[in-house]
């Protein structure tokens, strides 16, 4: 029997799946984060725990690993070398690292034209148009990013800092905030010190809970949130009739909040970003992939 990986990496996590080679998934797994640019040996270490658990959820022996083929879609691989570097220190019979962008697209909408935005730990945007494929953002926390979950938790520390200091109105959730760093300012700095986009992208969710609640910092901070998404997606250029998929942890909580243009285009993706990795990894390597028994 033949086998593929495919294997969708982030800032947060790194999902595994092994696949026969019709695109059945036989076994799934997770691991911790797989951004290349921000961590290239954890990054990894990660991707291959997860490989290695995938073949254990499937019953087959992990030994097969440097057998078996793999797509990569994974975060920070638009940029630099990180690409290179890791397709030559993975353990796979072949090793192809594409973007996450790019397995999302393929999973969201298979070969057509249409568009996704993955929006989560960071942001990445990619639309299809008479077979060409556009890709916006995914530049990282530090210069890009807009919309993502890492840039709602940054915001709400720099919105708690500012409400300690009386520079702006404070509200229930900075002072929740706050309470996480025992009301001691420094501590939030310091926690910025070594913290990482997953790291600020797990206080995403405490903001919209507060919006739910007429929360007014809450609520600041998700109108520049919208707008940047909607920004990004406008840039896309995006036809009246193309589908647009949201992805990644966040996308449940953005979609009833984007304009009605945008919320008319919305179609659940075919199948997530995994699932396009599995795809592509079906379609370039089911036939050369080696025989494992």
């Amino acid at each position: 029997m033949n086998f593929v990986l495919g294997i969708d990496g982030g800032g947060t996590s790194c999902r595994a799946a092994l696949a026969t080679a019709d695109g059945t998934v036989i076994g799934r797994a997770k691991s911790g984060a797989a951004n290349i640019r921000t961590d290239l040996t954890g990054a990894r270490s990660n991707i291959v725990e997860a490989a290695r658990q995938a073949f254990l959820a499937a019953g087959q022996d992990a030994e097969l690993i440097p057998r078996t083929p793999a797509i990569l879609g994974l975060a920070g691989a638009n940029v630099g070398t990180y690409r290179q570097q890791l397709e030559a220190i993975l353990p796979f019979s072949i090793s192809r690292v594409e973007t996450d962008a790019e397995i999302a697209l393929e999973g969201a909408v298979g070969s057509g034209d249409g568009a996704m935005a993955i929006l989560g730990t960071g942001t990445a945007y990619m639309a299809r148009r008479q077979g060409k494929s556009r890709a916006i953002g995914g530049w990282g926390f530090q210069v890009g990013d807009q919309g993502s979950g890492a840039r709602i938790g940054r915001d709400l520390l720099e919105q708690t800092l500012l409400a300690y200091d009386g520079v702006r109105e404070g509200s229930p959730l900075t002072q929740s905030m706050l309470a996480v760093f025992r009301n001691n300012p420094e501590d939030v700095v310091e926690f910025t010190t070594n913290a990482k986009p997953g790291d600020f992208g797990g206080f995403a969710p405490k903001v919209f809970e507060h919006a739910e609640k007429g929360d007014s910092v809450a609520n600041w901070i998700l109108d520049r949130v919208i707008a940047d998404v909607e920004a990004s997606l406008g840039a896309l250029d995006l036809a009246d009739d193309a589908p647009l998929c949201l992805l990644g942890g966040l996308a449940p909580l953005y979609a009833p909040r984007l304009s009605a243009r945008y919320r008319a285009l919305l179609k659940p993706p075919l199948d997530d970003a995994l699932g396009g990795a599995v795809q592509m990894a079906v379609r370039l390597f089911a036939g050369h992939a080696e025989a494992t028994r």
